[in-house]
């Protein structure tokens, strides 16, 4: 998964401007983003703070972690019932 060129601090102070009341545009413009971005970041960090959003990103790694090392496993289990069934 491609990583973030913004830091979690970078984002939510993006969005608080623009709470704030700085135009969207100016934001954007700024940033270097699309303003798709910002509501997808929007979407996903409203109403976060900074050590909240640094949580969100260790657990999505981890949960990345994990769901690799189920699908490990279960190739793994494919992979021994084929040959028990040869054997058979």
């Amino acid at each position: 998964m491609k990583r973030s060129r913004f830091t979690e601090e970078q984002i939510i102070s993006a969005l608080r401007e623009v709470d704030a009341g700085r135009k969207l545009q100016d934001v954007t413009r700024k940033l270097g983003i699309t303003t798709t971005t910002f509501y997808r970041w929007k979407a996903k960090f409203s109403g976060m703070s900074i050590p909240d959003a640094k949580r969100l990103r260790q657990l999505e790694k981890e949960n990345r972690r994990l769901k690799q090392m189920v699908a490990d496993q279960a190739l793994d289990l494919q992979a021994l019932r084929s040959v028990l069934k040869r054997e058979w």
